[in-house]
C-alpha cells in the first residue's frame, strides 16, 4: 500500500487513521491545520493560545474520528468544533483574568470578527483554496507559494534558481500554474 497523503481524499485518510496508519494521521493533521489554526488567529488569538486550540481541536478529531459518518463532512465539523474551542478558551479566560482584582472588563480582542457567519464563510473560502493548491503538481504548488504566499515575495531570479529553471521561463509557468489553478477553484465552486 502507498504512503498516506495529504492529497488523498478524506474518506481514505480517514479510514486509514481509524485503521490506526499513523502516517494517514499525520497526513490528515498536515491536511487541515492550516483550517484548524486560522480559526483562532482570524478571532484575535495569540499564537500560543491559537496553537493551545489547535491542540485540543486534534485531540477531539482523534477522540470523534470513529463516530464521523460522512468524510466529507470533516472541513465542516473542524471549523464547527474549532470555533467551539475558541469560545470555551475565551469563556476560560474571561473567569481567569475577572477573578484578579482590579479587572473589571474582559477587553474585546483584536480582530474578533463582528459577523461570524462571514468569518467562517473566510475560513470556509480559504480551505478550498489550500485543496486547490495542494492539488496542483509540487512544482506548481511551490512556484505559488514563493511568489505568493512568502514575504517578502522572491524575485524570478531566486524563484528560477530555487525550482531549477530558466528565469525567463518563470512568468509562462506561473500563468499555466494559475490557469490550473483558477479550473480547480471553479471545480469548488470558489470563482
Amino acid at each position: 500500500m502507498t504512503r498516506p497523503q495529504v492529497s488523498w481524499p478524506d474518506a481514505g485518510l480517514v479510514r486509514e487513521c481509524l485503521r490506526g496508519d499513523e502516517e494517514a494521521w499525520a497526513a490528515l493533521v498536515e491536511k487541515y491545520k492550516n483550517l484548524i489554526y486560522s480559526i483562532p488567529v482570524k478571532q484575535g488569538f495569540s499564537c500560543h493560545d491559537a496553537a493551545d486550540v489547535f491542540q485540543r481541536v486534534c485531540l477531539l478529531l482523534l477522540a470523534e474520528l470513529p463516530r464521523l459518518r460522512q468524510p466529507k463532512a470533516l472541513p465542516a465539523w473542524l471549523i464547527r468544533v474549532t470555533s467551539r474551542e475558541c469560545s470555551r478558551w475565551r469563556q476560560q479566560e474571561r473567569r481567569f483574568v475577572q477573578g484578579e482584582p482590579g479587572d473589571d472588563e474582559w477587553p474585546a480582542a483584536e480582530g474578533t470578527a463582528e459577523h461570524p457567519e462571514q468569518l467562517m464563510a473566510d475560513v470556509i473560502d480559504e480551505q478550498r483554496l489550500r485543496e486547490a493548491i495542494s492539488s496542483l503538481s509540487p512544482r506548481c504548488q511551490r512556484l505559488i507559494e514563493m511568489l505568493f504566499f512568502e514575504t517578502p515575495t522572491r524575485p524570478y531570479s531566486d524563484v528560477a534558481k530555487s525550482l531549477g529553471l530558466a528565469t525567463g521561463s518563470v512568468g509562462f509557468i506561473r500563468g499555466r500554474c494559475l490557469e490550473r489553478l483558477r479550473r480547480q477553484l471553479e471545480t469548488l465552486g470558489l470563482t
